[in-house]
């Protein structure tokens, strides 16, 4: 009882040392706030509104049909584009798409002669090129069908395909990355505020204060990780019912409750990681330098932005003993996919031991680091 009663008067210091501390309150209030709103809110993933010319040299009923096709919202209202100018407006990036309809495109169709149309694509805006080229030419496909009366064709195909998206049914990429955008933010703070918290307490001397004190490494520790991490998922919390449910929309389907306490246990691995690198450095400058290509890999690799299933095996064998990579499936499973305790229960067992070996680690530089 004694020790937790350190804990908790530590952790009462540590919240009060917070409050007073206006860049890391300021940046707190921008990390679950603005930061999640504005990349949900105004970043599409995919084709959108992409700008698209057509180079007309048949000036016939089918090739003025095409041009119809591309429709708002994938695709801009078709620019007319005389032939000479067609590579100077690629060259000049005014197009992603710039579509070639040649001369005689519509008697070779209707003769059977299988005429060629050329579609240019700008490459370097690289989702909408991907992704557009495919649908151009699925709408061109289906014009084309249409158009020679051989649309009946499709329906006479061995195998009707209905696709159906659960959990997302309107494919809302901001949905996603709202969410992601938590747990991203999650990880930097988890990180940045227990290392600087500590190396607070080490630029200011009130560490050897501490040290003079009846305290043990363990309760300084707890201190730092209970504290920030109470922080960290009160934050989360108002940030999913204002910014996710409120401003952005999302229909959450999951627990809340389950959700932040699964929050709390990752914040138990990824704050003891903080304090392990908090220990190597010997500057606030230098524990972010050493904080980046933790950070970044973490991040980028955890199945977040792109899928684990996409990357060498090899490298999803390692990123399986970072705590994200577990926090991030256990996150679209709950919050998406109303997913309890029974179904994810190996993600939380495995995040549970790295946060026990992560801490384990820590504490043990940590002491070294205080007896040094």
């Amino acid at each position: 009882m004694q020790r937790l009663a350190h804990t908790l008067r530590l952790g009462l210091k540590e919240l009060t040392s917070l409050r007073h501390d206006s860049v890391l309150l300021l940046f707190l209030l921008y990390a679950f706030s603005v930061a999640i709103y504005m990349p949900a809110a105004g970043s599409v993933i995919g084709v959108h509104n992409a700008s698209v010319a057509v180079v007309d040299e048949d000036h016939s009923r089918l090739s003025r049909k095409l041009g119809e096709a591309l429709q708002p919202p994938e695709f801009q209202p078709a620019v007319a584009l005389p032939y000479d100018q067609l590579d100077s407006a690629m060259d000049n990036g005014l197009y992603t798409f710039v579509v070639n309809i040649p001369l005689n495109f519509q008697a070779d169709l209707l003769a059977g002669r299988s005429p060629a149309l050329q579609v240019n694509v700008d490459a370097t805006a690289m989702s909408q090129a991907f992704m557009g080229a495919g649908y151009i030419g699925r709408i061109f496909e289906r014009e084309l069908l249409e158009y020679a009366n051989q649309g009946a064709a499709v329906s006479k195909s061995p195998a009707l395909l209905e696709p159906r998206a659960l959990f997302n049914p309107n494919l809302e990429g901001g949905w996603f990355l709202a969410v992601i955008q938590i747990v991203n933010n999650i990880t930097i703070l988890a990180i940045v505020l227990t290392g600087t918290a500590l190396l607070r307490e080490r630029e200011h001397g009130t560490l050897d204060h501490l040290l003079v004190l009846p305290l043990t490494a363990v309760e300084i520790m707890l201190a730092k990780i209970g504290s920030n991490a109470l922080v960290v998922v009160l934050c989360t919390w108002v940030s999913l019912e204002v910014v996710v449910k409120g401003l952005l929309g999302v229909p959450l389907a999951g627990s809340l409750a389950l959700f932040l306490a699964v929050t709390a246990l990752y914040l138990f691995a990824s704050t003891a990681l903080g304090i392990f690198l908090a220990t190597l450095a010997r500057s606030t400058p230098q524990f972010g330098l050493l904080a980046i290509p933790v950070i970044i890999p973490m991040l980028l690799l955890s199945g977040g932005s792109t899928p684990l299933d996409s990357m060498p095996q090899w490298l999803q064998w390692v990123m399986q003993l970072s705590p994200s990579t577990h926090f991030v499936s256990l996150s679209a499973a709950i919050l998406f996919r109303d997913a309890s305790a029974s179904v994810v229960w190996p993600d939380l067992l495995a995040l549970a031991a790295i946060g026990l070996t992560f801490f384990a680690i820590a504490l043990a530089r940590f002491r070294r680091s205080l007896t040094s």
